[in-house]
């Protein structure tokens, strides 16, 4: 690998693993107050998807201006799914939460099958079609706009949940539920502001990858997986560290895509991620925020 295909490939991969991040980190706030693996998170974030597509197609709203529109529509949805559904088994054993989450992810995929065919679909906006050139390097307009909002929403949120009532109410669950509740704060009320919160993300990082990739009601499945890579490497429950390991697994896919061919890039993410359970299951900074 020469070194101008190396340093190429690491911008790709950085401007990658930000959105990679910014998936992860709602994936496991999700798991560090509630303590579920939600396994609808890539159908959200599908879903995400959708609402900027069709702002874009049906009204010409800006794929980066339909941001707080699919945030709010994901954030409602997600405190709906905690409500109605996940708040009634929050006592039942974990695998079956995980099969539930299954089962959400199922339903959403299928009716946006049924709603919006399987075809794949795409935006195309002039002035993103444009790269910007760093000496002899060349960087794609759409993904340094994502990784910097991704970075961004991703620092908005470290200092809501350090500095804000409602963020230290929400730690404060993630640390110790028994005792946020003998202080006043209200479970309920933080688990559907939590997941609601983790799927609102979701939908930004599907917005955010709408102008980058083509659409399916299936699309979800690849990043769910990656996110998952993302969040055991990071450590389970770790805000930081799915920070970071978001941009590890950026960096690695795109530099195996450098350095193999075909689909070998995806086999580096899962080898990695079998290491990582084997060699460090709790994650490079362990679990909890």
């Amino acid at each position: 690998m020469s070194l101008w295909l190396f340093i190429q490939s690491l911008i790709d991969g950085l401007l990658m693993g930000g959105i990679y991040s910014i998936m992860a980190i709602g994936l496991t706030l999700i798991f560090g107050v509630m303590g579920i693996i939600n396994f609808a998170q890539g159908a959200l974030m599908m879903l995400g998807m959708y609402v900027t597509y069709w702002a874009f197609t049906l009204a010409g709203i800006d794929p980066y201006l339909s941001l707080p529109l699919s945030a709010i529509a994901l954030f409602i949805l997600g405190a709906l799914i905690q409500k109605g559904v996940l708040e009634r088994v929050m006592d039942a054993p974990d695998h079956n939460i995980l099969l539930i989450t299954f089962g959400i992810m199922m339903i959403i995929e299928n009716t946006a099958l049924v709603l919006f065919s399987p075809d794949f679909r795409s935006i195309t906006v002039p002035w993103l079609s444009e790269t910007i050139k760093m000496g002899d390097y060349v960087v794609s307009k759409p993904k340094l706009i994502a990784f910097f909002i991704s970075m961004s929403v991703a620092l908005l949120l470290y200092w809501f949940l350090q500095k804000s009532y409602l963020g230290k109410a929400i730690r404060g669950t993630a640390n110790n539920k028994i005792g946020a509740a003998l202080v006043g704060i209200k479970s309920k009320r933080i688990n559907y502001i939590t997941f609601g919160l983790g799927a609102a993300i979701a939908a930004i990082a599907g917005s955010l990858m709408t102008p980058i990739i083509s659409i399916s009601p299936s699309i979800g499945h690849t990043f769910i997986l990656k996110t998952f890579v993302v969040v055991v490497l990071g450590g389970l429950g770790n805000v930081l560290g799915a920070f970071v390991g978001g941009l590890i697994i950026g960096v690695s896919e795109a530099l195996a895509g450098a350095a193999f061919s075909g689909t070998l890039n995806e086999l580096v993410i899962y080898v990695i991620f079998v290491l990582i359970l084997i060699f460090r299951p709790k994650g490079i900074f362990g679990g909890g925020s």
